[in-house]
């Protein structure tokens, strides 16, 4: 089983404000993950790997990354979880905002 680049790179930071933004983007799954949870808000994990077109592995393994980086919360109902995009983190909200911005250009 393969590492997702930058999951076991995160643990050498101590906190979100030391992680640099070069390892947030490193993977094109873990920007389809963050693109798709930014526009709809909260989805479950299988939901998410059929969106971004990731197998469950890999996906959980990126939101593990993106839930250390503060970005998502993870919410438990039972055997069912479901990822929230934590508007409230400004770092989110800017990435959300980016992303936007992006898109209207296009």
């Amino acid at each position: 089983m393969g590492d997702v680049p930058g999951t076991t790179l995160l643990g050498q930071f101590p906190n979100d404000r030391s992680i640099p933004v070069e390892l947030l983007f490193s993977s094109r799954g873990r920007i389809k993950i963050i693109r798709l949870l930014a526009e709809c808000g909260e989805l479950n994990i299988s939901e998410i790997a059929r969106r971004t077109q990731l197998n469950h592995s890999t996906t959980r393994r990126h939101l593990r990354f993106l839930e250390q980086a503060k970005l998502v919360q993870e919410k438990k109902f039972g055997r069912i979880r479901i990822y929230r995009y934590k508007i409230e983190n400004l770092r989110a909200l800017a990435l959300r905002r980016f992303i936007e911005l992006w898109e209207k250009s296009e």
